[in-house]
């Protein structure tokens, strides 16, 4: 993908997509352009092979949301085409199979807030500014905010951030659950490729399993949940990586799982 789409994607052969917003000119708001290059390099990734999708941003922002500027020159059809797009790039991240995971450096705000949502695991820089901030501006989240955070941090926080449209800085929102750590901002990536390194080195098709049953489980009862992760259990026992993994754990060596495809439960 060219980089001035706004969206650079570097592929490494341990399995990693690293999809780069690269607007730093405009904190790397979503403007039209921008949007649809997003969506494309997420849809191909999670189509593809990757073991693990990793997102961040170029500059001094992760995400400033939506590009203002640019929304106001158009008229209210194309406001909302663009607002659909940056939903349909949020939900296609949030639908990814593999594990996926947020670098959040400088500014998450609105639809950068919302991106961030959509992965499995988000790490910030501790003086971040990440928010919902629609209410600044008489709007609302539109790209899964209110349904996303309230899911990840409860009703009532989720409220107090999107009513009073306030951002919170890294080290509150891992103090709430929003990330799962803030850390110092010059150790944001390396720490965040560390992580994604240890998830592109387990089975494939065991993380894409766990992460099918978790979220499904989420959305019923403990019952229907249990037996989900009952059914996914007897795949996983018959897989080419199951077999693989303790055949290592027996030699003492690492394990080498096989790519999607190889392996037996998807």
């Amino acid at each position: 993908m060219q980089a001035d789409s706004g969206i650079i994607v570097e592929k490494s052969a341990a399995g990693i997509v690293d999809i780069r917003l690269n607007r730093p000119d405009r904190l790397n708001a979503l403007g039209v352009d921008m949007t649809d290059a997003l969506l494309a390099a997420i849809s191909d990734a999670a189509a593809g092979t990757a073991r693990v999708i990793l997102i961040r941003g170029t500059g001094r922002a992760f995400c400033a949301g939506a590009d203002l500027k640019e929304r106001r020159t158009m008229d209210e059809a194309a406001r909302v085409k663009h607002n659909r797009a940056i939903n349909a790039a949020v939900d296609a991240l949030g639908a990814a199979p593999m594990p996926t995971v947020c670098a959040i450096n400088g500014l998450a705000l609105g639809g950068g807030c919302e991106i961030a949502l959509a992965c499995d695991l988000r790490y910030a820089a501790d003086d971040v500014q990440i928010g919902l901030t629609e209410a600044r501006i008489g709007a609302i989240p539109g790209a899964g905010g209110t349904q996303r955070l309230p899911r990840v941090i409860g009703a009532t926080r989720a409220l107090e951030l999107i009513l009073t449209g306030e951002p919170i800085t890294g080290k509150r929102a891992a103090e709430i659950g929003l990330i799962n750590a803030a850390v110092a901002a010059d150790q944001l990536d390396a720490h965040v490729t560390r992580v994604a390194t240890v998830l592109a080195s387990r089975s494939p098709s065991g993380a894409r399993t766990a992460k099918r049953v978790i979220y499904r489980g989420l959305e019923t009862t403990l019952a229907n949940g249990l037996a989900l992760e009952a059914g996914a259990l007897k795949e996983i026992l018959v897989s080419a990586d199951y077999a693989e993994g303790l055949a290592a754990f027996a030699e003492k060596r690492p394990p080498r799982f096989g790519n999607m495809g190889e392996s037996g439960a998807t």
